[in-house]
């Protein structure tokens, strides 16, 4: 109510001017008499001049007074028009000026009706944690958004080689339901050729396969498949899988990052705002997370109400560990050199599994897995960057260089 008073007095405000400016009286006549008036003006000034020109000598008597005779005869013709001129005055009818009020006042109303939102009610920030709240409850369904929206492009153009490959994967694990490796190996190919729906649901035999001892890695990467496969979007199904990856590590990176896109999708910016800023300020480059966050981030910021700079992008540096690592750790005791070794390894096997990374990144893994010994482990990999690199020879070649630095191929 308080905006229509507002709207309708801002309206009043401006029609009451024009109105009363309508019902001004106004004398008939009145621009030709300021002519006249302006006329006569000049012929007094005209006899004046004559009276100069005759003391100067520059116009004899005679030329003077026939000026003068001149100039008073239209002096007197102008003089006798405005005398003989009845003024009246006038001003518009009543009504006209109420019909201007009532255009003015109309119009407006006709326009904010026509392109504003007459009924958009009042939205205080209760109001607008329940509408979220309210929009989280009604999303769409896994199903349902996917018949909805298209999926998310490819990771990369499948060539028939690595289709071939993936098929008879698929045909194996037919007759080898319980295989771990083969589900995940498939979920990933599948993921990479951009069949995102049968890649969460290889992943779904990942996390029956696994049970109890399923890590956070595997809800997100399961969350990761299904959001790509509805182009975009956190479904409650896949929100599930982000709230368990989190019950099992709450710094879940992929977890964190599409927690608050959940969160932009149903209206708390805010909510967003602080699961990203600490997020990305605690990341490195090569986090696949980062990118996005950076391109979003400011405009989410700025919906939730607050101010925020993005901060310099981070520097890209290549993770794992280096050959100069390993030599570091010479001078250590051979427990804690190992455990420093295998620490790093570890870390780099996690991302490589999680968000992928470059062709060094793996043959650096498959080269360090052989030099702590797990050649069997190294093998498993080397298996699955011939799967991941087959269609770019380039790349395949440099893991083979740490396959073959392994001991894995000649």
């Amino acid at each position: 109510m308080t905006f229509w008073i507002i709207a309708i007095s801002i309206a009043v405000l401006c029609a009451v001017p024009l109105a009363l400016a309508m019902r001004k009286p106004r004398v008939a006549g009145q621009q030709a008499d300021d002519t006249r008036e302006i006329e006569m003006k000049v012929y007094r000034d005209q006899l004046k001049e004559v009276d100069r020109d005759e003391a100067r000598g520059v116009l004899s008597v005679e030329d003077a007074n026939r000026a003068r005779t001149e100039v008073s005869r239209r002096l007197l013709e102008a003089d006798k028009a405005q005398t003989g001129k009845t003024s009246s005055s006038r001003k518009a009818p009543v009504w006209g000026a109420v019909a201007l009020a009532v255009a003015v006042i109309g119009g407006a109303l006709w326009l904010y009706n026509d392109l504003g939102a007459p009924a958009y009610e009042d939205l205080p920030l209760s109001r607008r944690i329940a509408l979220a709240d309210e929009a989280r409850a009604s999303r769409p369904s896994q199903a349902e958004i996917e018949t909805q929206r298209p999926a998310s492009p490819p990771i990369q153009d499948p060539d028939e080689r690595l289709l071939s490959l993936v098929t008879q994967l698929r045909e194996a694990l037919e007759n080898r339901p319980d295989d771990l490796q083969g589900h995940i190996l498939l979920a990933r190919n599948e993921a990479v050729i951009g069949n995102y729906k049968r890649a969460y649901e290889a992943q779904q035999n990942v996390l029956r396969i696994k049970g109890p001892a399923a890590t956070a890695d595997d809800y997100a990467d399961l969350a990761d498949m299904m959001i790509l496969a509805a182009g975009g979007f956190v479904s409650p199904e896949a929100e599930d899988a982000l709230t368990k990856a989190l019950q099992r590590d709450p710094q879940n990176g992929t977890a964190i990052y599409y927690s608050g896109l959940m969160f932009a999708q149903t209206g708390r910016p805010d909510m967003t705002f602080k699961l990203w800023q600490p997020l990305l300020s605690s990341s490195t480059a090569q986090d696949p997370w980062v990118r996005p966050i950076r391109a979003q981030i400011e405009a989410v910021a700025q919906a939730a109400g607050i101010r925020y700079t993005l901060p310099p992008a981070p520097t890209n540096t290549l993770s794992g560990p280096s050959e100069e690592d390993i030599a570091a750790a010479a001078d250590m005791s051979p427990e804690d050199r190992q455990e420093m070794i295998r620490g790093m390894v570890e870390g780099l096997s996690a991302r490589l599994a999680n968000n992928g990374g470059t062709a060094e990144e793996w043959g650096r893994l498959i080269s360090s897995l052989a030099m702590l010994g797990d050649t069997d482990r190294a093998r498993d990999i080397w298996n699955e960057a011939q799967v991941i690199f087959s269609a770019n020879p380039e790349d395949l070649a440099v893991v083979r260089a740490g396959a073959a630095q392994a001991g894995l191929v000649e």
